[in-house]
């Protein structure tokens, strides 16, 4: 870009700047906005897939849970349903019995043993001396001696293992019976702890009262019964699912939390799950659009610097020409002025050279007169009088040349003889050309053909060949050789100089508008494209060659009628010439 002082610098700049703010704005500003919608449209999706899917597993799990309960229940019924009490009072036949259900039900049940209404266990069968037992302060025994059918949460007991219990009550008589089973813990525990869900998810149980009725694979927070209380209050699904999302005091993670009541509402069951595993594909799918919103802006920004760049060095190059244009103006304008002065110049000279000569014929014509023909002087008067008319002549030549360059352009087209025009603008152009010590050499086929063109207009075009040639040969001399010959149908033209040439990579742009290599104020960059539109509109060709420290030529192509060449051979030498 070029570099301009003062204000003019600061005005591209602020050019630039909000072009660049706005090609920015208007393209990031879409995006950014496009970006959120889809993102947020993403996000609550994926929620709602990760929390259906959450919430249809904890479901599973728990109607598995739930059958799992309700069918050794109904075991139990059934067995006290078949039994009568003096039977369960058979130790032998507890234990036949215990054998027959644990294998029909792969060891689930542990143990059999009737309790009395005082809490005595009067007969067991099992893998402990439990025999004669009391369990009338036990919290089970007392909720299981007021319901039908019971099933107690997990608790060690007296042989101090986790376990729990399922009772079905009996009457006999006037006394109450109770027939309990204990569940195998690790055969109910596998059914919970064998959930996993991605790499940090897994699931356990929990009672009213916040203690485990599973055991947990992970470390899980102590305070259960404010997290039971905070899973009560999440948002439930249609299907009677609890989820929440909240972070972890004791790790500071975010967690995931899916639960469900089972059991009759006694036993709550959580899936737990670190947030950012549960929502791993989309924490991916952000980074992804993050990384293309960063790739975009950055071609975005690259494209606005480019684009303004390029936009602000048009209106500077633009800028630049309206500035040389309106400088060629003015140097047009000048050059007029200084034609028409030229032009008022030369009248007023050849108004007295033209007396001057009158005067002089005069004065021959006293000569003539016997008295002065006697004068010893006469040959001197005679010669001077001679040299006054021949100058006077001479002058009168040159006011008239110049008189017809710096009037305005003739642009009637009459048949002229080129050679003829080529003398005149060359008698022009000699006493510059003494001055730079180029030396013109014409080489003209006397038999050209006359051509239907406009004088004035050729004129122009030679004068300005000519004066390019010796502005480029001003400080080293050299010689402009000027030829002429038919080629077919059409007048050649040659005009060749041995200055300094063109280089290559303005030789295909010296026919263009404004177009120059001189320096500011030595030329208008017009001549050239002048020229080429007036040949081209006298139906002509012009071309240019040249080699660097070898020369330039430049050879103009005019066409003729082959009438026109009849007539001009038939005319005579001092009319046709």
């Amino acid at each position: 870009m070029p570099k301009y002082k003062g204000l003019q610098n600061g005005y591209y700049k602020m050019i630039t700047r909000k072009m660049r703010t706005i090609i920015i704005t208007v393209s990031i500003t879409p995006m950014i906005v496009a970006s959120l919608i889809i993102l947020d449209h993403f996000n609550k999706s994926y929620h709602e897939k990760v929390n259906a899917h959450l919430g249809e597993l904890v479901q599973k799990h728990k109607q598995n849970i739930d059958g799992f309960l309700k069918e050794k229940l109904s075991n139990i019924k059934f067995f006290a349903k078949m039994s009568s009490i003096e039977e369960l009072k058979d130790e032998a036949f507890m234990q036949e019995s215990l054998l027959k259900l644990q294998q029909e039900y792969d060891n689930v049940f542990v143990d059999l043993g009737l309790i009395n209404g005082k809490g005595v266990q009067v007969t067991y069968a099992g893998p402990f001396q439990l025999k004669d037992a009391q369990y009338s302060d036990a919290e089970w025994f007392k909720k299981a001696i007021e319901n039908r059918y019971y099933i107690s949460d997990v608790f060690l007991g007296l042989r101090d293992l986790p376990h729990f219990i399922i009772t079905v009550k009996q009457n006999s008589g006037t006394q109450n019976w109770i027939l309990r089973a204990t569940i195998d813990f690790v055969a109910f525990n596998s059914l919970v702890e064998n959930l996993r869900i991605g790499k940090t998810g897994f699931a356990y149980i929990l009672n009213k009262e916040g203690q485990f009725q599973t055991k947990a694979p992970f470390d899980v927070a102590a305070d259960k019964k404010r997290n039971v209380k905070l899973l009560k209050k999440g948002k439930e699904t249609k299907s009677g699912v609890h989820i929440i999302e909240k972070r972890d005091e004791s790790s500071g993670k975010k967690m995931i939390y899916v639960a469900s009541f089972l059991k009759d509402d006694d036993w709550l069951m959580v899936c737990q799950q670190d947030y950012a595993d549960a929502f791993l594909s989309l924490s991916i799918a952000r980074k992804i659009a993050l990384m293309i919103f960063v790739i975009g802006s950055f071609c975005i920004i690259s494209m606005a610097f480019i684009l303004s760049r390029r936009m602000v060095n048009r209106i500077v190059r633009a800028d630049s020409e309206k500035e040389m244009m309106n400088q060629q103006v003015i140097e047009a304008g000048k050059l007029a002025s200084v034609g028409e002065l030229a032009a008022g110049i030369a009248h007023e000279i050849n108004n007295p050279v033209a007396i001057m000569v009158e005067e002089a014929g005069w004065m021959e014509d006293l000569l003539e007169e016997e008295e002065l023909r006697e004068c010893e002087n006469l040959e001197e008067f005679e010669r001077s009088l001679k040299q006054i008319k021949t100058q006077g002549k001479r002058c009168k030549n040159i006011t008239y040349k110049l008189l017809s360059f710096a009037r305005k352009t003739d642009s009637r087209i009459d048949d002229v003889q080129i050679n003829d025009v080529i003398n005149d603008v060359v008698s022009l152009s000699a006493q510059r050309a003494k001055y730079g010590n180029v030396l013109f050499n014409t080489e003209l086929d006397e038999n050209l053909p006359l051509l239907s063109i406009s004088q004035s207009e050729m004129q122009q075009v030679f004068l300005n060949f000519f004066n390019n040639a010796l502005d480029a040969m001003e400080k080293i001399g050299g010689e402009i050789n000027i030829a002429s010959r038919v080629d077919n149908n059409n007048v050649i033209i040659e005009i060749k100089d041995n200055g300094p040439g063109i280089p290559k990579a303005n030789l295909a742009r010296i026919f263009d508008p404004f177009f120059t290599t001189k320096s500011v104020g030595k030329g208008t960059g017009l001549g050239l494209s002048i020229c080429y539109g007036i040949i081209k509109k006298m139906g002509g060709d012009i071309k240019a060659q040249s080699l660097v420290d070898v020369g330039t030529t430049f050879i103009i192509s005019m066409p003729f009628n082959e009438k026109k060449k009849e007539k001009a051979d038939s005319l005579p030498d001092n009319i046709a010439r």
